[in-house]
């Protein structure tokens, strides 16, 4: 029950901060900003401190050490597999032209066009 009523508050101050911002309509930018950035860091902390929210933040911190793993190509292999896309991409092309024109005549001289 308690649960719920943190994911309840959390929505409150989410929503707050929101409101917050439009309201300060003709304010300066920076005051705007820290206030929908104040209401919206509150409403994380009482979400991450709900069941789902130490799941939701658990996978995220899992996400990003996973990605630190991740082995990006080096510049080479970038452009040699954006040249090898260029190369593919204008095959197909001539290809599909030619199977285009190819049914085009045949349509064409099925119905005694050409």
């Amino acid at each position: 029950m308690t649960d719920k009523l943190k994911i309840v508050f959390s929505f409150l101050l989410f929503v707050a901060g929101i409101v917050g911002y439009y309201l300060l309509g003709n304010e300066v930018l920076v005051l705007r900003i820290l206030v929908i950035l104040i209401g919206l860091g509150c409403a994380g902390i009482v979400f991450w401190k709900t069941a789902p929210g130490e799941k939701t933040f658990g996978f995220i911190n899992e996400s990003i050490i996973e990605a630190k793993r991740v082995v990006w190509p080096t510049r080479k292999e970038t452009i040699q597999m954006t040249i090898t896309v260029f190369i593919l991409v204008a095959v197909m092309a001539v290809f599909l032209a030619l199977v285009d024109i190819s049914f085009t005549y045949i349509i064409n001289w099925l119905l005694g066009r050409g």
